[in-house]
């Protein structure tokens, strides 16, 4: 079983978001690290840049795949994880903590509703 917080809502594509006041922090799930392996390389956008829901804004590199990275939602980024830079495999060791990818000030909260919900999103994985 992977661990799905309640507190976060989820792509089809495995990438998770969760509303830290006025901005959304992204990552993937503990599910897409598992299907993945051992993560060696990750690319992510610049502070400043913007992205658009549904489209990709990075790329994962393990040894098993290099995987596309889809926003869940628009926006500004406003911060990126550089520790993943050097620690890529902290995506590995905490999905869900250390290992998130982006902060981004959303556009638009409308698009929260298009998300799956933890439990839509345990029922794909199982």
């Amino acid at each position: 079983m992977f661990e799905i917080p309640d507190d976060r809502k989820y792509l089809e594509s495995h990438e998770w978001t969760t509303t830290d006041g006025d901005t959304v922090k992204i990552g993937i799930s503990d599910f897409a690290q598992d299907e993945l392996g051992d993560v060696v390389f990750v690319e992510l956008p610049d502070e400043g840049d913007e992205i658009t829901a549904g489209d990709e804004f990075g790329v994962v590199e393990s040894i098993k795949a290099v995987s596309d990275l889809y926003a869940p939602i628009s926006g500004t980024v406003v911060a990126v994880n550089e520790d993943l830079f050097d620690a890529p495999e902290l995506v590995n060791e905490d999905p869900y903590g250390d290992g998130w990818m982006l902060e981004l000030e959303p556009s638009s909260s409308d698009e929260f509703d298009d998300l799956l919900s933890p439990e839509e999103y345990r029922e794909q994985t199982e």
